[in-house]
């Protein structure tokens, strides 16, 4: 067991590692065995260094974006209608997300008012292939 100190007293932690995985961690998609596979050893260095790291304040978690309009992959899911517009069918939302939304989970992951939160995946997709 570990100590934070006096009893009944908050603790800052004093630094973050947000690790950048993916929702293809919790689902799968033709052709992406290698990029699943490196995305799922990100989320399990973010548990081992929140073991590592905990003890010296610092929280460590991944956040695993789904379907989101960026340049990633030539930038389809920005810029091909068609592609946004089957991926937005599977998400509970019906859109794909807007890279602001991952920056926003990102800037509230570590924040303060997540203090108490390390080795966790925030999946952020829109409620992507329930």
């Amino acid at each position: 067991m570990r100590s934070s100190g006096a009893s009944g007293a908050k603790s800052s932690t004093v630094g973050r590692v947000i690790n950048v995985s993916t929702s293809l961690t919790r689902h799968t998609s033709p052709a992406t065995s290698v990029y699943f596979a490196s995305k799922a050893a990100v989320e399990a260095l973010s548990r081992t260094l929140a073991a590592e790291l905990g003890p010296r304040g610092i929280r460590a978690n991944s956040i695993a974006p789904g379907p989101t309009a960026t340049d990633f992959n030539g930038g389809a899911m920005r810029d091909d209608a068609e592609m946004r517009h089957g991926l937005a069918r599977q998400t509970e939302l019906g859109r794909v997300g807007e890279p602001e939304e991952i920056g926003d989970a990102i800037a509230t992951l570590a924040s303060e008012g997540l203090r108490w939160v390390t080795a966790q995946r925030l999946e952020v997709s829109g409620g992507a292939l329930l």
